[in-house]
């Protein structure tokens, strides 16, 4: 706990329900959605942007570490505390002041603790959404700081691509307010310092308002399962995809068995789409039109089982089966996937990005890696195949040092063997602090401190700076 110096100063800056001080309430915001539960040295929640600043300046100029949280469903441990009890958490969940929707502009602006599900219910009337899929529910300041991908980045992008302005508080001992542009689409008349907010995890500062680009909601969809014939006709399917759907194609997720055997076993009312048995690896794609249906236009349906009838025709066929049905029913085994295998006992979980020409040959090399050294680890693997990405998660015997060599064993083939990413779209966090550290090289490492101390002191959830460099570590940070 702070000094009772501290926690009066922090409670005349935002009042008595800006502290959390009961053991029990305090649990949710020191738990992060994976690993072990942090101590929080205190839990404090500004409601307006003005409140962040007088606490970040507050921190800053006591030398308090704190770690903002926005809605606490990372799975980096970058928005929670370490068990040392000495970095405050400073969440986000009351700054939701804010929720404009501009219809013709096509924009909304949001404080930082609007949670996504509530930007698209205030959307979805004006037929408009913000089309990043994921499988919880993060806030818009959350998924800007880690620029978050999701299920639909083929036809959409990430976060990046999204963000048009936003507000931010650097932490220094002013707790500086910096506008970083006003919603326009194109602004070259300054540095877009945005940009390194975007996807920051907080180093830079922290964000408390949010003005994102939206999009007209799909009045046409249509998906599919594919089984491919083996997993190096996936990357030939996807481009045949690509090539005969276009901008049409919205989605191609891919699932392991093992993946989608839990998910089945845990959701008692998820029906097994495989009357054949579930394959060894299956594909969900999803095309979608903006408009409604046109007459003498194709249906999506009629579109995408054409698509796939040419594919299953062909001598040298890459697709083995397709299953079609409504829309909802195909992705609701996809959105399954994270319960099911959270379900199925501890995970190790690695957050791999390839290019997509080595994602196949990664998993290839993996598996057969994992059969000699690894025999008693399940791979249930799943992610996004149309952007290199793969959650590559491990379920097997919770040994500190055996998961250790597991994970050292799979980060070394793909960064070293096919220059992957660690962090394909989860962000930073002290869960990636090893991997950071060692596969960052040492200039980037260099430089990315450089520029979070210009900001201030930067962030607790991550140090940017090699452990044997002079220069600032960011566990001095927040």
């Amino acid at each position: 706990m702070l000094s009772s110096r501290h926690l009066a100063a922090l409670e005349t800056l935002l009042g008595p329900s800006g502290l959390v001080l009961d053991p029990a309430a305090r649990a949710a915001y020191e738990t992060p959605a994976r690993y072990a539960k942090g101590v929080a040295a205190a839990i404090v929640r500004p409601a307006t942007t003005a409140e962040v600043s007088a606490v970040i300046g507050y921190c800053v100029r006591e030398g308090l570490v704190f770690v903002p949280q926005g809605a606490n469903t990372g799975l980096a441990e970058g928005s929670t505390p370490d068990a040392s009890g000495q970095h405050l958490v400073l969440s986000l969940e009351r700054l939701v002041d804010t929720l404009d929707i501009d219809t013709a502009d096509r924009t909304a602006t949001v404080s930082a603790g609007v949670r996504l599900s509530a930007l698209n219910a205030a959307l979805e009337p004006h037929g408009l959404f913000l089309p990043i899929d994921l499988g919880a529910d993060p806030s818009l300041g959350g998924m800007a700081a880690t620029n978050t991908g999701g299920a639909r980045f083929l036809r959409y992008g990430d976060m990046r691509r999204h963000v048009l302005g936003l507000e931010v508080v650097l932490p220094d001992a002013a707790g500086t307010v910096l506008t970083l542009s006003h919603g326009l689409r194109k602004d070259n008349a300054a540095i877009a310092l945005r940009q390194l907010f975007v996807g920051g995890c907080g180093v830079f500062g922290v964000i408390t308002k949010v003005t994102v680009e939206v999009h007209h909601r799909p009045r046409q969809t249509a998906a599919a399962l594919l089984v491919p014939r083996d997993i190096d006709a996936v990357l030939p399917l996807l481009c045949a995809f690509e090539a005969q759907a276009g901008t049409m194609l919205t989605a191609f997720e891919g699932m392991s068995r093992a993946a989608m055997e839990r998910a089945i076993a845990h959701v008692p009312s998820l029906p097994n789409p495989f009357a054949n048995g579930i394959p060894d690896y299956a594909v969900l794609v999803e095309l979608t039109r903006a408009w409604s249906p046109r007459e003498g236009e194709a249906s999506l349906d009629e579109t995408l089982q054409e698509i796939a009838g040419q594919l299953l025709e062909h001598d040298d066929a890459h697709l083995a089966d397709a299953l079609f049905g409504p829309t909802t029913r195909m992705w609701t085994l996809r959105h399954a996937l994270s319960e099911g295998l959270r379900a199925s006992g501890p995970v190790l979980g690695l957050d791999l990005s390839f290019r997509r020409r080595d994602l196949a040959r990664f998993r290839t090399e993996a598996v057969a890696m994992l059969a000699t050294d690894f025999p008693d680890y399940v791979l249930c693997d799943f992610g996004h195949v149309a952007d290199g990405g793969t959650h590559f998660n491990l379920v097997g015997p919770t040994d500190p040092d055996r998961r250790a060599a597991l994970r050292e064993a799979v980060l070394t083939l793909a960064i070293d063997g096919y220059a992957a990413s660690f962090s394909g779209e989860h962000g930073l966090g002290r869960a990636v602090q090893d991997a950071y550290d060692r596969f960052t090289p040492r200039a980037v490492q260099d430089y990315s401190a450089a520029v979070a101390a210009v900001f201030g002191r930067g962030s607790a959830s991550i140090r940017l700076a090699p452990a044997t460099s002079s220069t600032p570590s960011c566990q001095d940070f927040r």
